[in-house]
């Protein structure tokens, strides 16, 4: 486990109650609280800025700007998923309110990411998919759900989409790519090596790349012509996919409007197609 938060959880008994909520909130927002000010910091936990210095020279550190810089420091060494595992028993007291508060904790995450989102770079990212001769999506792992949403909404609207989840697969669909198409690349940590080799190859190919990834700090971002970032950092073995499929679903949306003469037509014949088919029960109003 990276060192400060193995101080934090070794500590956190023996705090006050307000420096563990702190605590609480920094073991839980992993991926955001590196890049607050203390005055940021203080207001989303609801104490005072002088409780959050006095947070950080509790552990140990001279002040707030160094507890900050060991924030960054540790979340670029990501945590194993029994670590994380380990920080969802110290950070939550009962099951029940624990259920209750990832509910919540998702809320915030959404929340999170609108504030934060760039409206220039999230349309920018529209304009290169709707233009692209091609669009190639690359993800593993747990993200190839994500990519593989995003495949199938893209595939039916434009008809030119794929999705590379095969790490062996990578050099052969990325070979002939060319400036003239798009890579998708999602990862969050903890990131795939193929994936970032995969960006990384495109963008030496001049293909425009765009990242859906977490934050700022990803190794994607330096790959990308626009990072679009959402939070998936969560206190259990698992990452929350919640704010980054809501980021999706907008790009889709908006990438839908900008087509919609186009795409209306093919799906009034993807309509007959499905009917001939019967692919959908008659006994549910949704598709």
């Amino acid at each position: 486990m990276a060192d400060l938060y193995q101080v934090i959880t070794d500590k956190l008994p023996n705090m006050s109650k307000s420096q563990r909520e702190i605590a609480r909130y920094v073991l839980g927002h992993m991926n955001s609280v590196p890049f607050l000010k203390v005055g940021e910091l203080a207001k989303q936990v609801g104490v005072g800025e002088a409780t959050v210095y006095r947070f950080a020279t509790y552990l140990g550190y001279s002040g707030y700007p160094e507890f900050q810089k060991a924030l960054q420091e540790a979340m670029k060494k990501q945590l194993t998923t029994v670590e994380q595992l380990k920080l969802s028993e110290d950070i939550y007291d009962e099951e029940d309110q624990a259920t209750l508060d990832m509910f919540e904790e998702d809320v915030e995450r959404i929340r999170e990411m609108t504030q934060q989102l760039s409206m220039a770079d999230f349309n920018q990212a529209v304009d290169l998919i709707v233009n692209a001769k091609r669009i190639f999506i690359v993800a593993n792992r747990s993200a190839v759900s994500l990519g593989s949403f995003l495949e199938f909404y893209f595939d039916v609207m434009l008809e030119n989409a794929e999705l590379i989840r095969n790490p062996h697969g990578v050099s052969e669909k990325l070979f002939r790519i060319d400036e003239d198409d798009v890579v998708i690349g999602l990862s969050f940590a903890r990131y795939t090596k193929n994936t970032v080799e995969a960006l990384s190859f495109a963008k030496d190919r001049g293909t425009k790349v765009v990242a859906i990834t977490d934050n700022k700090l990803s190794p994607l971002v330096p790959y990308a012509d626009i990072s679009l970032t959402a939070r998936s950092d969560m206190s259990s073995l698992i990452d929350s996919f919640v704010a980054p499929l809501s980021l999706i679903n907008a790009l889709i949306t908006a990438v839908g409007r900008r087509k919609r003469k186009e795409i209306e037509q093919h799906l009034e014949e993807l309509e007959g197609v499905w009917d001939r088919f019967n692919i959908f029960s008659d006994e549910s109003g949704h598709k």
